[in-house]
Order: C-alpha cells, then structure tokens, then sequence
C-alpha cells in the first residue's frame, strides 16, 4: 500500500496512520498498532529527555542541543529581554534520506 501526500486528509503524516499501516502491512491487530507507535514516539520522547541522543539508520538523528542565556529584544518595542537557558532538539537527516527527497523516492516496503 502506497500512501502519497495528496492522499493524506492532513498535509502531516500523524500517530494514527502510522497505526494503520501497521495494521495494514504487517497484520497486527488495531489496538497492537496503536502501542506500537505510542511505545515508539514515548521511547523516542524519554531519550531525549534523559539527554540521549537518538539515531535511526537511514532517516537521521535527533540530538539534545544546551543553549546558553543570550540578550534579546522584543522585535515590537525594542525592549532588552534575557533569554534564558535551554534545552533544544534538532534533527539532522541522513544523507539516505537527503538523498530520497532529492530523487523523490523512497526505497523499502513501505511508502509514506
């Protein structure tokens, strides 16, 4: 089953397609899809918190970035105002991925 980008209700692929795809391609059952996925994104979501980085071979990684307090300015007034410290992620995508989109195809089983 091929999902394309003008097929999707959303312009965003979202938790509950990935479900059925699962559903789908592999035959699990709906409610084992859907933990799947929650399983997934909440392992994902954890190392990220824990300050682990998180790589998937052939799409990319996602990285825990420290950002120091800088001075900044409110772009209306032109008040000074701190920015404070924080912690960001960033995604980097794999040269397989830039490479796909680039191409605009995807290699393997399942096409989103």
């Amino acid at each position: 089953m091929d999902i394309t980008v003008e097929s999707l209700e959303t312009p965003a692929l979202t938790k509950a397609q990935l479900s059925e795809l699962l559903f789908e391609q592999i035959g699990l059952n709906k409610r084992e899809s859907k933990d799947m996925v929650d399983a997934f994104f909440d392992l994902v979501s954890r190392s990220l918190v824990d300050g682990d980085d998180v790589k998937i071979t052939g799409f990319g990684n996602f990285q825990i970035r420290t950002k120091s307090p800088r001075p900044g300015r409110n772009p209306r007034t032109g008040e000074a105002i701190p920015i404070a410290a924080r912690r960001v992620v960033t995604f980097h995508a794999s040269q397989k991925l830039k490479e796909q989109i680039q191409n605009g195809s995807v290699s393997g089983s399942l096409e989103v």
